[in-house]
């Protein structure tokens, strides 16, 4: 114990001294530094002190606690160490580093003066290069002056000799380019082409900076981290620094948490000094504490098990994207290498660099193999960038990828979205306050407020919290019950509605603070949240004292949140409060609250007028009384006190990858409690504006994933806290989405091409990916080889090249040497090819020629691909005459080689067919002369036989002028993209034959005059893109196919979108009509009848409507002279149309037929007529409609109904029946029987004319009207119903009317049931029934009550078995058994008065008729005592049916209630009656008392 006492206070003096030295450091660190900037985290203390600080990431901190003044603890941070660095980023209180600082940078002036000094005393006229180089060659010239004697072997001195000469030449080549080169007029300053880009990387992985710097002299770069310069060569297995042709980079390798830094390169000259400035985050994955310097670090040898262990991850997830609701699954397959035993590694899901736990929402899965995180039920809350990690006992590996979540559809268009992330906060017994964030999407008008829910766990009954919608994303709820536990949601609200609720929010319980922090240590409340509380036998007598610390935490136009701390006098019991308000200017003290105390020591106030001022304060009170009230809060004015943030600053769009584009903004300049940003983006020219993010994110740099390749796209970002949204910011520039240009990949297949004495050939394959821009060109380098010893490598070419062979010069013979290539784009150089074989230097021999060279491939499919390359450099000894090509699968040995064709190919190109989907293949070419066939060339591939997704080809189109074309489109264009043509895979020449035009993604190549000299295969590439191309074939029969089509198109047809149709119209008239589905304004029409022109007049009426296309023309009868041929002819411009019709014969005459019968329809309704004739309707109420329909009528038309020839006159019992309603008569024959049967008419008539309307409803007429009737009878039948009875079960149906001559059936098991005494069927009222007494088992089964309809009948089926039976029987044996009792139980039927009165002295008989079975048993009571039968009672039963009562010599004792009591086992009842004994005497002497 001691001891540990003393390495506690060795520690602690330890830290003193620390602490000490550090503000000595600190000192000195901020007189030398003047212009640093620095940002610091606030952070609250309970004495409300703000302290700054920045977090240092070298070393742990131990925690101490201080008294204050006021007796208050307060935690403070021990000193840093001494050798603990300046850090400039900003961290919260979870280790997360939220920005960081940019220092002002300041040149060292001191080491740039001694550095120019030198330089101006050696350099007047000659740059550093110059001077370096001079020096360079001068020591080695003074070292060749040394006289040596030695012995050298011939290899040695003839490699010195051919030393010496390169190095004369070389001299001599800088003395040239001396005397070419004006220092002065050449040099410039250093300027940064392209600066290095900051990035947020995870712990362990590798990043690497690049930069491009230009100037003369050559600069000298120097990278520095925190403005401290990098040693790469002091630190290799940490740093890489490279610099190859003007492109500079540094390499971090292995990145931990203390390389988070700003790095800067610096590139100085004689002309000045640019840097720049990029900074690397690096995040980790983190639980607990900090790692301290000490600590072992997770990586390397693992003792525990003797093994290194070696972990990949494959088969990973991707960027996803998911909808509300839905449920997404998230893997991948881990590796770890070796395999243990028993051994497991340790797998975390993270969201946005936060662990996640199991719970509802997420699932995690870990099957030893594979890892699988799903999330159920997707939320807004669920978007953000997910990480797997992976940890071993030797390290970890990790693998992220964002998840987007889009909000579910609305249920009615301009709604708003649900908003999210509902939290509780300051959770009191009473009072909790939620807040939320505002979604992206506000619908179709701005959002109005909130609504708030809240829920009790264990209920799903949902209660609104606000009348109003509230507008801040925060919302004081009071009214909690203690002890309860609630989750909350919230809506939002515009003009149009309310949106969808959010996801709950987490159970929280209203209780005190420190009881809860108490209940944390102890057992978990239960499931339903319902924690019990007993509280202390309360100490009388005692009043609570005043609250303290009475302050407004919350104050907005809606509500103001006061809190406040408990007196320190309360007792034992607890204490609750009231609060009192006081307008400014008076001295009236208002209680808020009067109707119920508060228990939590926080309290809104709601409906305060907006812009007043108001002091408030706080009462305490329990069982003893209510206490002082508080000191004032003083003048409160009411009113928001949060503004809404400040628009961000413009947004940057950058290119990232085919489908996302990279937005960096710059933050807002005044936002309080910043929330978060939301970013959107429009298609260029659409005005449609799409959220990028659901979820807002505090940092100013967001990858929009998921946007439509070869789209331009615009973006903006808008800002979001409490209070609620930003202005938008102003919209990006334009950007064009797909891929950003990197570096590209590596040359392949570098090899011997040609050989001579002192010069060699070689050629090599463009790299697979030229990373998105256009290869610029290639750079060569060689080296000497002997034995096995390798020189360094020399530059061959300063100057790019643009082919991909080069001829290597002044070699020497006999020398082996080794190549090895760079690609060169805008971006930067590549990594150096693989180095070719050693290759010697001496003349071809060979007759046979060379190799081909420049294999490449382009229209790549699932079957084919086409194979090109270059001739030889060398020919042999005759020229080359052709090329074989041979092919086999990647995975193949070398017997596995093909030959694609048998017979030689004279083309420098070859389609390859039969391919299987999804392989990989490799290909080689071989040429042949006279000689014979030559060596293979190096192997192109592998190439994936498989069709790129979107891959469109090329196809053949002819315009309306009949102008054929080929027309290729390519959607992945990127800048530099061009469409290039071939023919025949060769550069068109000849461009007389074809016109090009390219558009946005867009080419055709329109043939100038189509001949057979177009045939042949014409190509088309897509430059800067991943191989995309197409090709299409004319041959002769395609070729005459398109001239018919452009001859169609040349002279074209005018187009029908109906041809010649023909109607009657009124009055008879007839209409011809057709309709053209193209025209012009120019189209005229001729009107044709049996070859000859006709023209508008008394007979014909034309017309063409250009404004629809539509023609017709107007005849207003038919005559006989009228049959024949109608035609019209169209000419519109070179266009022309006919259509005819033809009425002759049968077809002509019925028309004229109908022609004139319309005709005859339109005299008749041009006075009184019948629209609709007399017809009969049945209501739902089965009553009978007679109805008709009358036109052009006048108040003075007669309307006469008659039912058999005979007029219904106005005082008719029927002419109640007969109705008008505007145009509609009807009589309303009601429920129909034979007495309705007849023939009803109804006469119009005026001084226009008449009309009249018969119906009959007589025989088929009536049995029409029945039927229907039926119809709806039997469709107003519900299901059948059972019912239980005494007798037995009763089936029925209920009916809205039932006729006496509806036909209704019964079938048992679909056999019709006859009637029988105890199966009996019928009708009461509108109850159809079937009644089944004394029913058995046989009575189980399906019952169908069969309904005639009219038609076919209704079924109503009823399955009387099961349940249903059980059911049914039971109650009917209760019931059977209930009447038996009722009728047989013991019952007193008469013979007993209620009320008996009797003089004293005489004697009292009285006889009751009993009945029962079994034969009750009788007794008698009097005043609920049994009577027996004595000396003064005699009680008689005789016949089983009298029971008598004799009383001899009644007294006054007598008097009372007596009772007849009968009983079997049926049941008891009793015949009550009261006797009155009087005297007399007594009554004459009470009257004369009165009197």
């Amino acid at each position: 114990m001691s001891g540990s006492i003393q390495v506690v206070r060795k520690q602690q003096h330890q830290q003193q001294h620390q602490q000490q030295h550090h503000l000595q450091v600190k000192q000195q660190q901020q007189q030398q530094h003047h212009y640093e900037s620095s940002c610091y985290l606030s952070s609250r203390s309970s004495v409300s002190q703000q302290s700054y600080t920045t977090y240092k990431t070298t070393s742990r901190r131990v925690k101490t606690s201080v008294k204050t003044e006021k007796g208050q603890e307060v935690v403070k941070l021990s000193p840093l160490p001494k050798r603990a660095k300046r850090t400039y980023l900003a961290m919260d209180k979870d280790k997360e580093v939220i920005g960081y600082v940019i220092p002002i940078f300041r040149a060292n002036h001191d080491e740039v003066r001694r550095l120019m000094e030198a330089r101006q005393e050696d350099v007047t006229e000659e740059g550093i290069n110059y001077v370096a180089m001079r020096q360079l060659f001068a020591r080695e010239a003074r070292e060749a002056m040394e006289v040596r004697v030695e012995k050298k072997t011939r290899t040695v001195q003839i490699r010195e000799s051919a030393e010496r000469v390169e190095l004369s030449r070389t001299i001599d080549e800088w003395a040239e380019f001396r005397k070419k080169m004006n220092p002065d007029s050449l040099t410039h300053p250093p300027e940064l082409i392209v600066k290095p880009r900051g990035m947020t990387i995870w712990e362990g992985n590798t990043v690497k900076l690049y930069c491009t710097v230009a100037g003369w002299p050559k600069p000298r770069i120097a990278w520095y981290k925190n403005n401290v310069l990098i040693d790469a060569k002091a630190r290799p297995e940490k740093y890489a620094a490279e610099s190859n042709y003007n492109v500079h980079s540094l390499e971090i390798r292995n990145c931990d948490f203390l390389d988070t830094a700003q790095y800067r390169v610096s590139a100085l000259n004689i002309k000045g000094e640019v840097s720049s400035v990029a900074t690397i985050v690096v995040k980790r994955f983190q639980d607990g504490e900090e790692e301290g310097p000490l600590d072992p670090k997770p990586h390397g040898f693992c003792p525990e098990y003797g093994v290194t262990f070696e972990t990949s991850i494959i088969d990973k997830f991707e960027v996803a994207f998911g909808r509300e609701g839905e449920t997404m699954s998230l893997g991948c397959t881990v590796i770890v290498y070796p395999t243990v035993k028993k051994y497991q590694p340790d797998v975390v899901w993270y969201r946005n660099s936060v662990p996640l736990k199991p719970s509802k929402w997420v699932r995690t899965h870990w099957t030893g193999e594979r890892a699988t995180l799903t999330l159920v039920h997707l939320n807004k809350e669920d978007e953000g960038l997910y990480t797997l990690r992976v940890n071993t006992k030797s390290g970890f590996d990790t693998h992220s990828a964002y998840v987007f979540v889009r909000d579910a559809n609305v249920e009615l268009e301009g709604l708003p979205v649900a908003p999210l992330d509902v939290r509780c906060h300051d959770a009191n017994k009473d009072y909790v306050v939620v807040t939320w964030k505002q979604p992206a999407v506000e619908g179709g008008s701005s959002i109005l407020g909130y609504f708030i829910d809240r829920c009790e766990v264990g209920t799903h009954h949902w209660a609104q919290c606000n009348d109003t919608p509230v507008k801040y994303a925060r919302f004081p709820v009071t009214g909690l019950v203690e002890g309860r536990s609630y989750v909350f949601r919230v809506r939002a609200v515009n003009r149009v509605g309310v949106s969808r609720a959010s996801r709950v929010s987490d159970t929280v319980v209203a209780m005190d603070p420190s009881d809860r922090a108490r209940l944390r240590a102890g057992p978990l409340a239960p499931w339903t949240g319902m924690i019990k509380f007993t509280e202390e036998d309360p100490t009388v007598g005692i009043v609570p004292g005043e609250p303290s610390d009475v302050v407004v935490t919350e104050a907005t136009k809606s509500y103001v949140v006061l809190a406040w701390k408990p007196p320190i006098q309360r007792g034992h019991e607890g204490v609750m409060y009231y609060i009192e308000k006081c307008i400014s200017g008076t001295d009236s003290w208002q209680r808020v609250n009067t109707g119920m105390p508060v228990k939590s020591p926080r309290f809104a106030l709601f409906d305060l007028a907006e812009g007043k001022s108001y002091s408030f304060r706080v009462r305490c009170c329990n069982s003893a009384g209510v206490g002082e009230a508080s000191v004032s809060t003083g003048e409160i004015i009411v009113g928001d006190k949060l503004d809404l943030p400040s628009a961000p600053s413009s947004p940057v769009a950058i290119r990232n990858t085919a489908t996302s584009v990279v937005v960096i903004w710059g933050a807002s300049k005044e936002a309080t409690n910043l929330v978060g940003y939301y970013t959107e983006c429009s298609v260029v020219g659409t005005d449609v504006w799409m959220p990028c993010n659901n979820k807002p994110v505090k940092q100013t740099r967001f990858v929009c994933h998921g946007l439509t390749s070869g789209e331009k796209y615009v973006f903006r970002v808008k800002a979001i806290n409490a209070a609620g949204y930003s202005q938008n910011s102003s919209d990006s520039d334009a950007v064009v989405v797909q891929a950003a240009i990197s570096v590209p990949g590596k040359p392949t297949g570098v090899t011997l091409l040609e050989a001579v004495r002192d010069y060699m050939v070689v050629g090599w394959t463009e790299p697979a990916t030229d990373g998105g821009g256009a290869i610029r060109g290639y750079f060569v380098d060689y080296r000497t080889v002997k034995g096995n010893v390798v020189g360094k490598w020399h530059e061959l070419n300063h100057q790019a090249l643009t082919t991909t062979s080069y001829k290597a010069e002044n070699l020497k013979e006999n020398v082996f040497y080794e190549f090895q290539v760079r690609a060169m784009n805008m971006a930067g150089v590549s990594k150096a090819s693989v180095p070719s074989a050693p290759l010697e230097c001496k003349e071809y021999t060979i007759t046979v020629p060379g190799v081909p060279v420049g294999l490449r491939v382009q229209e790549v499919r699932d079957s084919s691909a086409v194979v090109l390359w270059d001739p030889p450099a060398f020919n042999g000894r005759t020229p080359v005459n052709g090329y074989y090509l041979d092919v086999k699968e990647a995975s193949a040995g070398d017997e596995g080689w093909k030959a694609v064709h048998e017979k030689v190919n004279r083309n420098k190109y070859i389609k390859v067919t039969g391919l299987n989907g999804g392989t990989s293949y490799v290909f080689r070419a071989r040429a042949q002369n006279l000689a014979g066939v030559g060596k293979a060339s190096a192997v192109l591939g592998p190439v994936l036989a498989q069709t790129r997704p979107g891959t469109k080809e090329i196809y053949v189109d002819v315009d309306d002028d009949g102008i054929i074309s080929m027309i290729f489109e390519c959607s992945e264009m990127s800048e530099g993209s061009e469409f290039i043509w071939s023919k025949n895979y060769q550069a068109i020449t000849d461009t007389s034959r074809l016109t090009i035009v390219q558009e946005k993604g867009r080419t055709r190549a329109i043939f100038n005059s189509p001949s057979l000299d177009d045939l042949g295969t014409y190509s088309c590439v897509v430059t800067n893109t991943d191989g995309i191309s197409s090709s299409y074939t004319l041959t002769e029969e395609g070729l005459l196919r398109l001239l018919d089509i452009s001859h169609d198109h040349k002279f074209p047809v005018i187009p029908f979108a109906s041809q010649m149709a023909m109607e009657l119209l009124e009055k008879g008239r007839v209409r011809f009509w057709t309709q053209v589905e193209k025209w012009t304004p120019a189209c005229e029409v001729e009107y044709v009848f049996n070859d000859v022109i006709i023209t508008q007049g008394k007979k014909y009426t034309m017309n063409f409507d250009k404004s629809t296309g539509i023609i017709e023309m107007f005849m207003d009868s038919l005559e006989v002279t009228d049959e024949g041929t109608f035609t019209f002819n169209l000419v519109d411009g070179k266009a022309k149309g006919t259509t005819s019709l033809v009425l002759i014969g049968d077809e002509f005459r019925a028309l004229q037929k109908k022609s004139e019968f319309e005709r005859a329809e339109w005299v008749r309704k041009q006075g009184p007529h019948f629209v609709e004739y007399l017809d009969f309707a049945v209501t739902q109420e089965c009553d009978v409609l007679l109805k008709c329909k009358i036109g052009n009528v006048r108040p003075e038309t007669e309307i006469t109904w008659a039912k058999d020839s005979n007029e219904i006159a106005e005082g008719d019992e029927d002419a109640k029946k007969i109705q008008k309603h505007d145009g509609d008569l009807t009589f309303n024959i009601g429920k129909i029987s034979k007495s309705d049967v007849g023939i009803y008419e109804v006469y119009l008539s005026d001084d226009r004319g008449k009309d009249k309307s018969v119906f009959n409803l007589t025989d088929a007429g009536y049995q029409t009207v029945m039927n229907e009737l039926f119809r709806v009878i039997a469709n107003s039948s519900t299901e059948i119903k059972v019912l239980s009875t005494e007798h037995g079960i009763v089936l029925y149906s209920s009916v809205t009317y039932c006729h006496e001559e509806l036909r209704v059936n019964w079938l048992h098991k679909d056999a019709k049931m006859a009637a029988s005494e105890r199966v009996k069927s019928g009708v009461t009222g509108d109850r159809l029934w079937l009644n089944i007494n004394e029913p058995t088992e046989k009575d189980k089964g399906k019952y169908t009550m069969d309904i005639f309809d009219g038609k076919d009948g209704v079924k109503r089926v009823f399955e009387l078995c099961g349940q249903a039976w059980d059911e049914a029987f039971e109650e009917f044996q209760r019931l059977k058994a209930a009447a038996i009792a009722e009728r047989n139980r013991a019952r007193v039927i008469g013979g007993l008065p209620d009320v008996v009165a009797i003089q004293e002295g005489k004697s009292l008989n009285l006889t009751g008729n009993v009945w029962g079975d079994p034969l009750p048993e009788v007794s008698w009571t009097k005043n609920e005592k049994e009577l027996v039968t004595d000396e003064r009672y005699k009680l008689k039963f005789e016949h089983g049916k009298f029971a008598s009562i004799t009383i001899s010599a009644v007294t006054r004792a007598d008097s009372g209630k007596y009772a007849l009591l009968v009983k079997n086992k049926y049941g008891t009842e009793a015949g009550e009656f009261t006797v009155s004994v009087y005297n007399p005497e007594d009554e004459e002497n009470k009257e004369d008392k009165k009197d």
